[in-house]
């Protein structure tokens, strides 16, 4: 299997907050090989936190995603730390300085980032999270590129009560006292540990602590799964990588671009893409019913739920063979159709 990990960088980004970013760059990676009429490309975005390293497990000739049958894709979100971020960046602010970058901005840079490498169309837009939003975002914002979409545990717009949780998430972590109003001077020691615990409670369903499950990967109480599983992970990433993917998270809705100009419900019955609508039964931030609402505007949707009691987790399912099969089989028979 081939494997490169490249940047591509646009001299000036104009983006949606009305900045312009200078040398805006996306480090992607790319696995297996392009066929003759360019015709077998799956795109597969980051989702939060993560780097293309973290989401790579299901790309494997018997995974979800097989690289000897697919050239596969992963454009690392903007802010993610690889990308254009405010670690990495001199111009990447944040919001406290009117500053964001939003799915948009991701979508329109990788649109360039395809026309470079000379790919018209994707056999597959593949999500989870908040790649799930980006999949969702390229069906609208270019459905002649799109063949196909899965959109597994996101939405296309940010719901009110997902914004509650990402707003706890911003507020614990900008409480730490190394936060001066506009960056943190130190580690943020108690920021990172309230941070994670607000993260774990959210991921997993109530049923996946009732059994502890967690127990099963080497975790001798709750206390160590919450430092090893989840503050640990956190920790490896730049506090301010982390308050701007919140940002983008916070900011994603599919009809807030020209073309649709606040028009949800429109933007999502312009779809064309044959899209797989894959929520988790027990995911707590993309909730079955505001899953199923949307799928329901989309011509060309079917909504089939993994039911789990991994909640959100279950779309990502690196530790979860169960959810891991499930999500196999739904992807083969999309890419069919």
């Amino acid at each position: 299997m081939n494997q490169n990990i490249d940047h591509f960088t646009i001299a000036n980004l104009s983006l949606q907050c009305g900045v312009t970013l200078p040398n805006a760059t996306i480090v992607y990676k790319t696995y297996g090989e392009l066929n003759s009429d360019h015709s077998n490309v799956i795109l597969y975005p980051t989702s939060y936190g993560a780097q293309h390293s973290n989401i790579e497990w299901l790309i494997k000739p018997a995974g979800i995603l097989n690289p000897q049958k697919y050239l596969i894709i992963i454009p690392n979100m903007f802010g993610n730390g690889l990308s254009s971020s405010p670690s990495n960046h001199p111009d990447y602010k944040l919001a406290e300085s009117g500053f964001y970058t939003t799915h948009l901005d991701n979508i329109r840079a990788q649109k360039q980032l395809l026309n470079y490498l000379e790919i018209e169309k994707l056999a597959l837009v593949y999500g989870w999270s908040m790649g799930a939003q980006q999949a969702y975002h390229w069906g609208v914002l270019y459905p002649e590129s799109v063949e196909r979409i899965a959109a597994l545990c996101g939405t296309a717009r940010t719901t009110d009560h997902n914004k509650i949780f990402l707003q706890s998430l911003r507020t614990a972590l900008t409480a730490d006292p190394s936060w001066n109003g506009t960056r943190f001077e130190s580690i943020p020691e108690r920021g990172f540990k309230a941070f994670a615990r607000i993260y774990a409670s959210w991921a997993a369903s109530q049923a996946y602590y009732r059994q502890g499950l967690y127990y099963q990967f080497g975790y001798n109480s709750l206390e160590d799964y919450l430092i090893k599983g989840w503050e640990a992970n956190y920790r490896q990433r730049d506090p301010h990588d982390l308050l701007a993917a919140i940002d983008t998270w916070l900011h994603c809705d599919v009809s807030n671009n020209p073309t649709y100009q606040g028009d949800y419900e429109g933007a999502l019955k312009s779809i064309t893409a044959k899209t797989l609508v894959m929520p988790a039964t027990t995911d707590l931030y993309f909730t079955l019913e505001d899953c199923q609402a949307e799928a329901d505007l989309i011509s060309h949707a079917k909504y089939l739920p993994i039911p789990s009691i991994w909640g959100h987790r279950a779309g990502n399912p690196d530790q979860n063979p169960e959810d891991e099969i499930f999500i196999k089989k739904a992807i083969a028979q999309l890419l069919t159709v």
